[in-house]
């Protein structure tokens, strides 16, 4: 993860609120089905493989552990959720298994004995992780801090402070010398540290954005450059270069695993790739065809949708399921995506903590303009003369962007609570929902904002239906209510699986979206299956 991309991880609050779901319950006339297949993580970060050849695995939007079967690809939850949060992992030589939970800042471990022990905390935005070979621990804050850190593997002591203000040390191991290797997230470099003497030296630059180096049995070098999709062999003395595979951008993490079969972690297609360094031969051993599965909205031709995926920016073939990428993290410049809205042939995806609203042309979804400097934007609307409309949820605002010029904005309304998601009414009129205060609410022409429908729970996305009515998302009911054009409140399906808003915590959710095809069939995003659904509209 990257400073403009702490919106992904502080997302995982959602995730944790989101209440166990039972099986749904639909209403007669409807039927349910999955549009895509399952997906293992909701991102994937930092790994390891143990002596003992376990392949673990950390999420922090998923706040989740996994171990993967290294011949299978079978994942199973190693620690659960909201404890398990894991920006990176590492066992010791004992046996005690560390990681870094992001958003926390702290850093959790389990001994051999089954204890968890609170080694860190109150430390934000604590990332890498590595151990000695004999049984020393060592941590860095990156993105939400800068510094490395020695813990205590007991927890007894207070962690001690080493050095600060490197740059962002990522994803580092020891070396065969017993110094510490890592790259410099922001300088494009890879260092070696002495961490009893406190001092860094560069060995290797030139790099588009490293993000982790691991050393091979053979005491050799590999780092992975998460922008350029390349797997590094990394020459200690010289600090030449060479590529010795490349894949798609959005690399996290690597280990070697002790017969030193390599495996990378890619956050944008929720995998776990297997890697022959000497052949440059790559096989996903598990992915998944969307990553968290935010927002969405169908496209003018009724039957493509489009998923803000955070990760990256994806359209579904409704008539076949098949998902195609449009954009992802780091392959251009762009903050994860937290929601969709297509109007004007054109889209726009916001990044809700980044503050960044980015602007793509619909018909070649190439983009039109990134801007930053938005107060959590929970969606961004574009509009027929060129301008967009920004909700800003903790600000409680709606803001217009000068088509002209999009530094120029203008607040068209503040005071709300908790504004999220936005439609163009067929009355041209600017909708939206206001999510803690449980309403749909408009803009009217004279300027001010009036009450549509209220008495909702947590209303997230709602789409405006053929047949003249609305159907929304009330997250805290779990549900997809419609209402229909003479105001009647009609439960298409309950119990799905999306999470609700946290009443503690950052103001910030993953928004479900809902969208309506040319036949009246109804789709939904779930951010806790990483998937979308299908309503079936019985003919």
């Amino acid at each position: 993860m990257r400073l403009s991309h702490v919106a992904a991880a502080m997302l995982a609050a959602s995730l944790l609120a989101a209440p166990a779901h039972a099986e749904p319950t639909i209403a007669d006339g409807w039927t349910l089905e999955a549009l895509t297949g399952p997906s293992p993580f909701h991102g994937i970060h930092g790994l390891t493989v143990t002596p003992e050849g376990r392949l673990l695995a950390g999420s922090v939007v998923g706040a989740t552990l996994y171990e993967i079967d290294r011949e299978t690809g079978a994942v199973t939850v190693a620690e659960a959720a909201p404890d398990g949060m894991a920006d990176d992992v590492e066992q010791g030589p004992d046996g005690t298994i560390a990681w870094t939970a992001f958003l926390q800042g702290k850093v959790f471990a389990r001994t051999p004995a089954g204890d968890l022990l609170t080694l860190a905390e109150g430390l934000p935005g604590t990332n890498s992780i590595a151990w000695t070979d004999d049984g020393r621990l060592f941590m860095t804050q990156v993105f939400a801090g800068d510094a490395l850190w020695e813990l205590d593997p007991t927890g007894k002591d207070a962690p001690r402070l080493i050095m600060k203000d490197m740059g962002g040390l990522n994803g580092f191991d020891f070396g065969p010398d017993g110094h510490l290797y890592g790259p410099i997230w922001f300088k494009s470099q890879i260092a070696r540290v002495n961490v009893d003497a406190g001092t860094l030296e560069v060995i290797a630059d030139g790099f588009q954005t490293p993000a982790a180096v691991n050393f091979n049995s053979k005491n050799e070098l590999y780092a992975v450059d998460t922008q350029a999709g390349e797997v590094i062999r990394v020459d200690v003395a010289s600090g030449a270069k060479t590529i010795v595979a490349q894949v798609k951008p959005a690399i996290d993490n690597l280990a070697f695993a002790p017969d030193d079969t390599l495996y990378i972690s890619n956050m944008a297609d929720n995998a776990i790739i297997e890697v022959d360094v000497e052949t440059g031969a790559s096989t996903a051993l598990v992915s998944g065809p969307l990553a968290v599965a935010a927002d969405i909205a169908m496209g003018p031709d009724g039957k493509t949708l489009y998923v803000a995926d955070v990760f990256a920016i994806r359209s579904i073939d409704t008539q076949t399921g098949d998902v195609t990428e449009i954009a992802r993290v780091f392959a251009q410049e762009m903050d994860y995506p937290t929601s969709m809205a297509v109007a004007h042939n054109k889209f726009a995806v916001a990044g809700l903590t980044a503050g960044a609203v980015q602007l793509f042309d619909g018909p070649t979804g190439k983009s039109i303009d990134l801007m930053h400097g938005f107060t959590t934007p929970t969606e961004a609307l574009p509009l027929e003369d060129g301008g967009i409309l920004v909700t800003e949820y903790a600000r409680g605002a709606i803001v217009r962007v000068n088509p002209d010029n999009h530094e120029d904005r203008i607040t068209l309304a503040d005071k709300l609570d908790g504004p999220a998601m936005m439609q163009q009414g067929p009355d041209s009129a600017i909708y939206f929902s206001e999510t803690k205060g449980g309403r749909i609410s408009r803009l009217t022409d004279s300027g001010g904002v009036e009450t549509v429908i209220d008495d909702l729970a947590n209303p997230e996305g709602f789409t405006f239906l053929a047949n003249g009515g609305m159907a929304i998302v009330e997250a805290a009911k779990q549900q997809i209510t419609m209402v229909t054009p003479e105001g009647d409140r009609v439960t298409v399906a309950s119990g799905l699986p999306f999470g609700v808003i946290p009443e503690e915590g950052p103001e910030v959710f993953m928004p479900t979206g809902v969208a309506e095809d040319g036949e009246g069939n109804l789709y939904f995003s779930s951010e806790v299956l990483a998937q979308v659904f299908r309503l079936n509209r019985a003919e």
